[in-house]
């Protein structure tokens, strides 16, 4: 009888480890920056890949080399957060490793920006704010000759990979469900609250555009800027801040009613200082783990972080663990937001 029992619960446990596989496993991130190993000045792109196979890019911004950047792989939906070109990409590295950390190499994305570049070439959907996401699809359009048109959705999702890139763009609050082919569960994306500007560089403008702007030094708002939450098929579920000062929905919308585990955190000093963005994390969303990314300095020598570096004060202050957002390095996260590969 004791073998028959121990025969059946060995049975049930590999059934149910082969029925959770998915879930199981883990999401991998991976950030694209300016120079192999580091954290540098004008780092934002992140790639995040699902235990299914979804794979979504964060902020393309200048630390690509566009559509052809040969790190990129598959990416099925380009997310942008607001319009500034350090993010929607108004320059592209000249070459990888282009230059220093703290000052990389760049050269004109212009007219189309290395957002509508890779979504372009990748056949990916876009999801930002309308407005925004509605001057990106044309920009799309303008590379591909072929109008952007709305995702298919099948079931309440949208059905990767696409046959063309496509608009799933919402408001704040709306959301968006990824499905790869034959998984029992889809990637959910919401657009949260930001506080920043959303003004887009002239240089990504028609040159009536640009003209009839100049004469008062002003630029184009396409909405309001954005963060993300991605809820995760594995049960981690992540807070893009996007450029952001401190503000109330952090605890409500992120927090309290996404209740997030991990924090991606842009540590520009021009929107967020360092005790501010302590106090969110301390204090407000309380993540169990954060990433620090957009730092705006070469936080970085050598692969390890610069003792008298903004990112090292900022790191002293919090009470969990914080990792850096090293270009090239996948980490890999559990569903509690413990980092089981590649973190410092």
């Amino acid at each position: 009888m004791k073998a028959k029992s121990f025969a059946r619960a060995a049975l049930t446990s590999a059934l149910l480890i082969a029925g959770g596989a998915v879930w199981a496993q883990n999401v991998k991130i991976t950030p694209l920056g300016s120079h192999a190993g580091e954290l540098c000045d004008r780092d934002r792109a992140t790639i995040f890949e699902d235990p299914t196979g979804v794979r979504i890019l964060y902020d393309a911004g200048h630390s690509v080399t566009g559509g052809d950047d040969p790190r990129l792989g598959d990416v099925h939906m380009v997310l942008l957060s607001h319009a500034h070109g350090d993010h929607m990409g108004d320059r592209k590295m000249k070459a990888l490793e282009a230059g220093s950390c703290e000052k990389p190499e760049t050269i004109s994305a212009a007219p189309h920006s290395t957002t509508a570049e890779i979504a372009a070439a990748k056949n990916a959907a876009i999801m930002m704010v309308s407005p925004m996401g509605a001057f990106i699809a044309r920009k799309i359009q303008n590379i591909t000759g072929k109008p952007t048109g709305n995702c298919p959705e099948k079931g309440g999702a949208l059905n990767v990979p696409f046959a063309a890139s496509c608009q799933a763009n919402a408001q704040l609050g709306g959301m968006r469900i990824l499905k790869a082919p034959g998984a029992t569960a889809g990637v959910e994306v919401t657009i949260v609250p930001a506080s920043h500007d959303s003004t887009v560089s002239r240089e990504l403008l028609t040159d009536p555009q640009k003209a009839a702007l100049a004469v008062d030094n002003t630029s184009l708002y396409l909405g309001p800027p954005s963060g993300y939450v991605i809820k995760f098929t594995n049960g981690l579920t992540v807070y893009l801040s996007g450029d952001t000062g401190i503000h109330a929905e952090m605890k409500t919308v992120v927090g309290d009613f996404h209740k997030v585990n991990l924090a991606l955190l842009n540590l520009g000093s021009s929107a967020i200082s360092g005790y501010s963005a302590t106090y969110a994390m301390n204090e407000l969303i309380k993540p169990a783990a954060v990433i620090a990314t957009h730092v705006n300095e070469g936080a970085t020598s050598g692969g390890k972080l610069k003792p008298t570096s903004r990112t090292a004060a900022f790191i002293k202050l919090v009470k969990r663990p914080v990792h850096l957002a090293i270009s090239g390095r996948t980490m890999e996260f559990d569903g509690k937001a413990n980092c089981v590969a590649g973190c410092n």
